[in-house]
């Protein structure tokens, strides 16, 4: 499966603005993460980002580019505002699609997943003419994830577990949407991981702070794009519950985008 991923924005285009909070830099954190999830926990996934760095890129170089590469799908990240009192997650496939259609499959598997894990009001399933959708040879989807000028949707943005639970809903809804298959290495255990980083100085202090609070941790690396990617990893185990139980200790150290990868056993 070919993921174009597309952090809306980027560069001298900053998107929507409030609570000291850009778009751009929103969109590309859960991008990051949505990528780092796919490829690190997944088979058969190659992703490909219409930005990975904060830079100007026109939506006709975006869609040109996933047209090109030939992608099986195209997934536009991005947030809202409009007036400081809506709230909440809704997402867009284009305007012409009918409700049978496999991208309207797409939008209802992502949308289901991506409402378990935001926390947000549901806006519901919708369509628009917006050019990422019109002009996109494979199916295409744009989610909106919280509005950026409204207080309560502005403090879990700020957040960053939320937003990689945010970025795992998406993960979800497109491994149900495509029927992904978990790496091995991932099928079996529930990871707890508290923190990924380009640099590995930065993932050894996140190891250092661990012990601090007597927990365990290593240093695992990958490879992202053709860039490292340095994974701090504070347990390991069979059953999610047990998982879950030592992901609220590692939180409880203030290491707030911490998560569990696998599937393990229980729920």
């Amino acid at each position: 499966m070919k993921l174009y991923l597309d952090p809306g924005h980027g560069g001298s285009d900053a998107g929507a603005q409030g609570k000291g909070i850009n778009e751009k830099t929103l969109n590309l954190d859960i991008a990051l993460r949505i990528r780092t999830i796919l490829t690190q926990d997944y088979k058969g996934v190659r992703v490909r980002m219409s930005r990975s760095d904060d830079r100007t890129k026109s939506l006709r170089e975006r869609t040109n580019e996933a047209n090109g590469w030939g992608a099986d799908f195209y997934l536009s990240i991005h947030c809202n505002a409009f007036n400081g009192a809506a709230r909440g997650y809704e997402d867009f496939i284009y305007s012409s699609l009918s409700d049978r259609s496999d991208t309207a499959a797409h939008q209802r598997a992502i949308h289901k997943e991506v409402m378990k894990t935001n926390e947000l009001p549901d806006r519901g399933l919708k369509k628009a003419n917006f050019h990422v959708l019109r002009e996109t040879a494979m199916p295409a989807l744009l989610t909106e994830n919280g509005f950026i000028d409204n207080p309560a949707d502005a403090r879990k943005m700020a957040n960053p577990a939320w937003r990689q639970a945010v970025a795992r809903g998406h993960v979800n809804g497109l491994a149900k949407a495509f029927k992904l298959k978990l790496a091995a290495s991932n099928q079996a255990l529930c990871k707890v991981i508290a923190g990924g980083f380009h640099s590995k100085e930065n993932a050894s202090t996140r190891v250092e702070l661990l012990k601090s609070h007597g927990i365990s941790a290593f240093i695992t690396k990958t490879s992202i794009a053709g860039k490292p990617w340095y994974r701090v990893q504070a347990g390991a185990y069979s059953n999610r519950k047990n998982a879950r139980t030592h992901l609220d200790t590692v939180r409880a150290a203030g290491i707030n985008d911490a998560y569990i990868t696998g599937r393990g056993q229980g729920v």
